[in-house]
């Protein structure tokens, strides 16, 4: 009851919220290389980017009281990142920061300390470290997994800690009439229950301007059950980046039978973005075709739809299909076409040599050397599942092509691959890799009785390699490391990766830190460090347990 009750007192108070707008997190007109729900990889985008002029460095306001609920630190994601709750119930975040203020860095040292770890992820309590509204927090910058300078903000509801579109509050502030445009468009008969110009397999189509229109020029006839998917981008004034289209509706006969409208979603759904997507596409070929149907086993509930979203053309005739894009300032842009309907054979799904998955059931499947186990709910469709073998006498294992283009798993799927040549002592040091554009990328696993068993979230092809080789730990500059007061070294594995590494000094606890590009530094601490002789110890450790040292003398 006082669950619910909070959620209502939310929802009453962000209407009063919008009218008292929100500050902007810089002192400076808003810029945006990009915005809320775009298409990511396995993820929806859940912020907004400010631009920060491409320099780090920026004053980070918070825009409106609160207290800092959360903070954390790390090499990837968010880098440096600030959760600030406020009283009308939403948490705005911060992330990439180059560095905290004064007082929440001296928190955030403390911390690191006390754990004896660099990355750290702690809630606080709001007597702990409360913020006043334009109060500076942080420096913007570049850390985590970030691609270049900017500060990723959004406004989440704390109670159910979902991300919502931040634009709401910023559109006046934000110029942009510039309408989204289509790229491209794909046709996509279902499985055994569509044709497209007689073939069953996927049309694309170029979506040209025509008298400021797009257009598709291409004739078009089609039986059965369609399904469409665009390449579309939004704009706006003042900038060449893209960003991602808020509002999308598919008619057919002038009756919507698919609407997306993305202004909120939760992060146990953000991986559903997979379905909504053409995957195969856009590992293929990198390029991102939004569907508008659904399948069975999406479950975004921010799409609505008629029979799914598909056409179902069993008439002879004309069928007027029109997509709507609009962006969150009301600019929009249609794509006007006809299918024509025309009787024609459908064929049968390609099931030779193929093994059929059932989207709602578990499946399994077993052949020499391989098992495969995808648990209930892990497909968002019916499968035909495809597999070959590539055999190799002198390697570990087999390669196990496990279908023949690239199918998302929602949750994880258990793949045990058995060794050719079980030779190793240390059986950790054995780990499945997964093989794409013909290099081999580490997902690890455990070895039982001759196999290796891992979890993957992507069907695709695997093997087993092993990896004996320690880290490598090499000093950058080390003549400067007294004179600069920073201690800095590269650390670099040839397989596995880098899992963990440790700083001592003097044999305590050295804080170094770590960028997303693998270089750890240490700056020197003279509340911790004092003058004189001391000893360096740097331990880094891979995914495999392989161990590298590294030891140096210095004063200061």
């Amino acid at each position: 009851m006082r669950i619910h009750l909070f959620l209502l007192l939310s929802l009453l108070a962000l209407p009063l919220l919008r009218a008292q707008e929100l500050r902007n997190p810089f002192d400076y007109p808003i810029s945006l290389s990009a915005n809320f729900g775009e298409l990511r990889s396995n993820h929806f985008h859940s912020g907004l980017d400010f631009k920060t002029g491409g320099v780090v460095g920026k004053e980070v306001h918070t825009v409106r009281e609160g207290y800092v609920a959360r903070v954390s630190v790390s090499p990837w994601g968010y880098g440096n990142a600030l959760y600030i709750n406020h009283p009308e119930g939403i948490t705005t975040v911060y992330g990439h920061l180059l560095r905290f203020s004064p007082r929440i860095a001296d928190y955030v040292k403390q911390k690191q300390y006390e754990l004896e770890r660099f990355d750290i992820d702690v809630t606080l309590q709001p007597d702990e470290l409360p913020v006043a509204a334009d109060e500076v927090v942080a420096l913007s910058g570049n850390t985590g997994s970030s691609g270049g300078p900017h500060l990723h903000f959004e406004i989440r509801d704390t109670p159910s800690e979902e991300p919502m579109d931040p634009m709401d509050f910023y559109l006046d502030r934000v110029d942009d009439s510039r309408p989204p445009r289509f790229h491209a468009l794909a046709l996509m008969p279902r499985p055994g229950k569509g044709v497209v110009n007689g073939k069953s397999r996927k049309t694309k189509l170029r979506t040209p301007t025509v008298n400021g229109q797009p257009s598709v020029s291409a004739h078009l006839e089609a039986w059965g059950e369609i399904g469409l998917a665009i390449r579309c981008n939004d704009y706006m004034d003042g900038t060449t980046n893209i960003y991602g289209v808020k509002d999308v509706v598919l008619s057919v006969d002038s009756q919507t039978i698919f609407h997306s409208h993305l202004d909120r979603f939760s992060f146990a759904e953000t991986r559903y973005i997979n379905s909504l997507c053409d995957y195969a596409e856009w590992r293929d070929g990198g390029q991102i075709f939004q569907k508008c149907f659904v399948e069975p086993g999406n479950r975004l509930p921010f799409l609505e739809t008629r029979d799914r979203g598909y056409l179902r053309i069993d008439e002879e005739r004309e069928y007027p299909v029109a997509i709507r894009l609009t962006d969150a300032f009301g600019n929009s842009s249609t794509l006007n076409f006809k299918i024509i309907g025309k009787k024609q054979a459908i064929p049968a799904p390609d099931s030779a040599h193929a093994t059929f998955f059932h989207w709602g059931s578990e499946n399994r499947f077993g052949a020499k050397g391989v098992r495969l186990r995808i648990p209930k709910g892990n497909l968002y469709d019916n499968l035909y599942f495809k597999y070959e073998v590539r055999t190799d006498t002198t390697a570990l294992a087999d390669t196990h092509v496990l279908h023949d283009q690239a199918v998302p798993l929602h949750g994880a799927a258990v793949l045990s691959i058995y060794l050719r040549h079980d030779t190793l002592a240390n059986k950790r040091q054995y780990g499945v890799v997964r093989f794409r554009r013909g290099r081999a990328s580490w997902i690890g696993g455990v070895y039982r009785h001759g196999r290796v068993d891992a979890d993957i979230r992507e069907l695709g092809s695997y093997s087993v390699r092993s990896d004996t080789e320690a880290p490598t730990i090499t000093p950058l500059a080390p003549q400067n490391w007294t004179r600069r007061k920073r201690i800095t070294l590269r650390l670099s594995d040839n397989l596995s990766g880098v899992a963990r590494y440790r700083g001592e000094i003097d044999g305590q606890y050295a804080l170094f830190e770590m960028n997303n590009r693998s270089v750890i530094h240490y700056d020197f601490d003279e509340e911790r460090l004092p003058r004189g002789p001391h000893e360096l110890r740097v331990t880094v450790t891979d995914a495999c347990g392989n161990e590298a040292v590294y030891t140096h003398h210095f004063t200061w």
